[in-house]
């Protein structure tokens, strides 16, 4: 019976770091996939919120229906998979699925450069159908890599992930960067330039992994595992395979759930779109939408009831406790992802981003090290696996290569453009307005004095009558060199000034004739040469998810290695109130503010650290448990239960992030953020006090 060794007997001859050479072209595979995911989604909510009018417009979509489109998206990134693995599975081969899945992801990011309705949504479709192909069947070629050296497999999958979080620290960071400093449409296209290039060097690599991924025949390698998942069952257990197959009724509820399914994910998104309904207005008086979902859950639940009964006691508990822990799931991804959406709304509109003097210099000089020491890292590995496999595969080493001097010429002018910034007071009139709360009472500062807008004198804001008119100033950072005394035009966009040249200028008067209204352009004059002055973007901030990632990993892995290695249910309820801090912090951070108040970006950075260190405690307790606690007549249906509730978790976070705005001006920003702090909380003591349960019901897996 072949094998992955004799079918490529030389694997491990061309080692990096201890590992196949391999291993590290799926690491800068994966890297670059997730570069330009990160990279398009960090811009992507920004784009459809932003004003249509503007010195980098978008879709001035509200954040609900932004929210709801990017909930759709989002809940499908997680069920195309489970097609994409299947097609893989018996079909095309792991290989073949996943250039088939990068290539359409390239034509996805391509789409959305050109920023129009059809193209823009075209491209989402093509990213979401892209994923599906790529993103199960990465893992899939790692596994059968690694299948007769079980012993490296977690140290490869270390490295592996190494490479998702490189990619979206670096997507994140230029993408980011270049969306919001030069255009959407830029930050887009490099996202899909580095998709297509991680593609190619991915394809021209096939030397390097012989066998490994190709189109099934009757995998032999399948067979193996089956037998040995068939010697390791009990008699009970192999009873229970041959006595409980699907029934047609089983099949009919599951095509009749996932039509429901699949409605319920596109519904908000037709409806926002084109204003097509997809389920009726109301049933027996009551919201349509709600009476069908309930009804698929319902049937959902009857299925995975009725299927679980038929086993024996052992693998019924063992079930059970999978279904325990996918519901709680739904909690965490509900809170954690609230990093697309909402998170970044807030970094965007209600955190202070400009720095000036002496905070702007730390800034600069922490954010050149946190992106050259990665970068020289990452490009040693990549001369150590050019020294290995440049022989056997050229052409994707010179696509490496490219790729590299690619992302470090973006970096280098990133950093260029941030430390060659100049810093200007300004001068302009201005109209004194004094803050007032909801009930109409003057706002005090903490000095008991009043506190007022100011707002900027234009074509589009005159003056009335009793006005208090007033010299007014403002910070702005800009490339070009200005001189004490010079008189300037700017216009202000997310609550800072900029100082216009004539062609911004054109462009906006353009846009300002085309919409019929009053130009907002305002005329200052410089008063004052500043210090230095930056002014971080809304997508810096995703990055840090990314950064202590890689800073805490190996802290926490050492940690479940020692004599403190709890249960799963305590990982997991602690991981939930681990990122529920998170959001206390912030729930703190922004209490009391008001309307165009930013607080400080170390209540972000802080929201950060614990969210990500909730993920850490959270991630052992996952898939493996799928695995281990199902049995093969039922694992297909328990996967997909599981991303099912990644789904639905995901949906909701980005539904909720949307309601960021009603929420603030209903209630405020803290109670916004609060119920991301009781609820997880709630979860997570609940999953605790059930652990004497759970343990019960695995019935000694661990």
């Amino acid at each position: 019976m072949e094998n992955t060794t004799s079918a490529q007997p030389n694997f491990f001859d061309s080692k990096v770091l201890g590992h196949p050479s391999g291993l590290f072209v799926l690491f800068f595979t994966e890297m670059w996939e997730r570069f330009s995911f990160y990279g398009m989604r960090v811009l992507l909510i920004q784009f459809l919120t932003m004003s249509v009018i503007g010195l980098n417009p978008g879709w001035e979509m509200s954040v609900v229906d932004a929210g709801a489109i990017f909930a759709t998206y989002a809940m499908l990134l997680y069920i195309t998979p489970i097609f994409g693995g299947i097609l893989a599975d018996k079909y095309i081969g792991y290989r073949w699925a996943v250039v088939i899945g990068s290539l359409i992801m390239t034509l996805g990011h391509a789409s959305m450069t050109f920023e129009t309705e059809f193209f823009m949504y075209l491209g989402l479709v093509l990213l979401v159908v892209g994923t599906g192909f790529f993103k199960p069947n990465m893992t899939s070629i790692l596994s059968e890599m690694y299948k007769s050296f079980p012993e490296k497999k977690d140290g490869a999958y270390t490295i592996f992930y190494m490479g998702v979080n490189a990619g979206a620290f670096f997507g994140m960071m230029l993408c980011g960067y270049i969306g919001e400093r030069i255009g959407w449409h830029y930050g887009f296209g490099l996202a899909g330039i580095f998709m297509l290039l991680g593609t190619l060097q991915f394809w021209f690599a096939k030397p390097i992994f012989g066998a490994i991924g190709d189109v099934p025949n009757k995998r032999t390698e399948i067979k193996v595992q089956d037998t040995v998942s068939q010697n390791d069952l009990t008699e009970e257990e192999k009873e229970d395979l041959k006595r409980n197959p699907f029934t047609t009724v089983d099949y009919i509820l599951i095509v009749i759930t996932s039509i429901i399914g699949f409605l319920y994910a596109f519904s908000d998104a037709f409806y926002i779109v084109g204003k097509v309904r997809l389920f009726p207005e109301q049933i027996f008086g009551v919201d349509g939408k709600t009476v069908v979902v309930v009804a698929g859950l319902l049937i959902l639940l009857w299925l995975i009831i009725s299927r679980i009964l038929r086993y024996t006691k052992v693998i019924r508990d063992r079930m059970i406790a999978v279904i325990i822990f996918a519901f709680f799931t739904i909690f965490f991804w509900m809170s954690f992802e609230q990093g697309a959406t909402s998170l970044i709304i807030f970094a965007r509109d209600n955190t202070q981003r400009v720095l000036s003097g002496d905070k702007a210099l730390l800034f600069n000089i922490f954010n050149t090290l946190l992106t050259v020491v990665p970068l020289l890292i990452i490009s040693w590995v990549l001369i150590l696996l050019a020294k290995q496999t440049i022989k056997k595969a050229l052409f994707s080493n010179i696509i490496l290569a490219i790729t590299f001097v690619g992302v470090w010429g973006a970096a280098i002018w990133m950093l260029n453009r941030d430390w060659s910034s100049h810093a200007y007071e300004l001068t302009y009139e201005a109209i004194q307005i004094q803050k007032v709360d909801k009930e109409g009472k003057p706002i005090l500062d903490k000095h008991n004095e009043p506190v007022y807008d100011y707002k900027a004198i234009h074509a589009a804001n005159q003056p009335k009558e009793g006005d208090n008119i007033v010299k007014h100033t403002a910070i702005v950072s800009q490339l070009e060199v200005f001189s004490k005394g010079d008189k300037v035009e700017v216009y202000e966009e997310l609550g800072n000034f900029n100082i216009l040249d004539s062609n911004k200028k054109e462009h906006l008067m353009a846009e300002f004739v085309k919409a019929e209204k009053q130009p907002e352009i305002v005329q200052a004059v410089v008063t004052e040469i500043k210090d230095n002055q930056v002014e971080i973007t809304a997508s810096w901030f995703s990055i840090l998810n990314s950064f202590f990632i890689i800073a805490l990993a190996s802290i926490v892995s050492k940690l479940w290695d020692s004599r403190f290695n709890p249960p799963a249910s305590i990982k997991y309820g602690l991981g939930l109130i681990i990122m529920a801090i998170g959001f206390g912090v912030l729930a703190y951070g922004s209490h009391g503010i008001t309307e165009g108040t930013r607080v400080s970006m170390m209540w972000l950075v802080f929201a950060y650290f614990f969210h990500t260190l909730g993920e850490l405690f959270s991630s052992p307790v996952g898939l493996s448990y799928v695995s281990k606690l199902v049995p093969a007549r039922m694992i297909a249906l328990m996967f997909g239960m599981w991303y099912l509730a990644i789904a639905i978790g995901n949906n909701l976070a980005a539904k909720l992030g949307g309601q960021i705005e009603t929420i603030t001006e209903q209630y405020s920003l803290s109670v916004f953020f609060l119920i991301f702090t009781v609820v997880p909380i709630v979860a997570g003591l609940l999953v605790i006090a059930l652990n004497p349960v759970l343990k019960k019901l695995m019935h000694g897996v661990k």
